[in-house]
């Protein structure tokens, strides 16, 4: 059974990592076809994949049976409109990655509704570690849905949500979360050379520390409060470090960052809907 044709529409990071994981997890570069208008992308794409690349997305969009728009933002109004009459036409299934450009202004677009999945990944996907959340339009089948879980699965882990907004919240969290743990990490390098080791050993252990907390946590074992308890022993050295951080209301400080992050995820959704 052939495998599905897959037009990536954007051979930046994304598109290229999406190429990738493809590849990696049986795809043939037969299958895969990228598109952007510039040349260093399309270069970049085709030595690192090994796949067909071109400017023109209107003849890739009608041999596709999935359209991958991995473009910026501020750049999917124009890309949609130039793809719309292809995409009316061959109505193959549709996924966005672009964060903050809501399905309603994408169809609103393209001038007809189409099967179309938005998908909220991170930058980790770069390193096939990705966590993504996917919403989907009502008329995208079950096997489409499946085939948008096996695309962006390919990097990483997925999640569906049942609700559009929930994407600013995974946007807001898993989106902008890697920030939130390289600025914790920054904190522990500091506090590691400021106490005498080498900015070198710091970085060493602040990030084999991160990896192996992150390894115990995603085994599932336990879930990170009783993880935390059971390294904390009483009277120890890991108790009296929690303390501070708790009396400086670490938790809560989190928790408001992670709400601040969705409400401008919601400002720019309304934002890049414009027009």
């Amino acid at each position: 059974m052939s495998l599905p044709r897959i037009a990536l529409i954007g051979c930046g990071n994304m598109g290229r990592s999406l190429a990738g994981g493809l590849i990696q997890a049986g795809w043939s570069a037969d299958a895969l076809h990228g598109i952007d208008p510039e040349p260093e992308q399309r270069e970049k794409l085709k030595s690192q994949t090994g796949i067909s690349v071109t400017a023109d997305g209107t003849a890739a969009v009608s041999r596709a049976d999935v359209v991958v728009l991995a473009v910026k933002p501020q750049g999917m109004r124009d890309t949609v409109r130039e793809l719309a009459e292809a995409l009316r036409q061959y109505r193959p299934l549709v996924i966005t990655v672009a964060a903050g450009v809501r399905i309603e202004s994408i169809q609103s677009w393209i001038g007809a509704p189409v099967p179309l999945v938005r998908a909220m990944p991170n930058t980790p996907a770069l390193l096939g570690a990705g966590a993504t959340g996917l919403y989907c339009t009502a008329d995208v089948t079950a096997a489409q849905r499946q085939l948008a879980e096996r695309i962006l699965g390919a990097v990483g882990i997925v999640q569906w949500v049942e609700h559009e907004a929930l994407l600013d919240v995974i946007t807001a969290l898993s989106g902008s979360g890697p920030a939130y743990f390289f600025l914790v990490m920054e904190g522990l390098i500091r506090a590691g050379v400021e106490l005498g080791l080498s900015p070198a050993q710091a970085l060493t252990l602040t990030v084999q520390t991160a990896l192996g907390a992150a390894r115990m946590a995603a085994a599932g074992v336990a879930d990170p409060a009783d993880l935390r308890r059971q390294v904390t022993s009483p009277g120890g050295t890991t108790e009296e470090g929690v303390r501070i951080l708790e009396e400086n209301g670490l938790q809560e400080i989190l928790v408001r960052a992670v709400q601040a992050a969705r409400q401008r995820s919601e400002e720019l959704a309304r934002q890049f809907g414009e027009g």
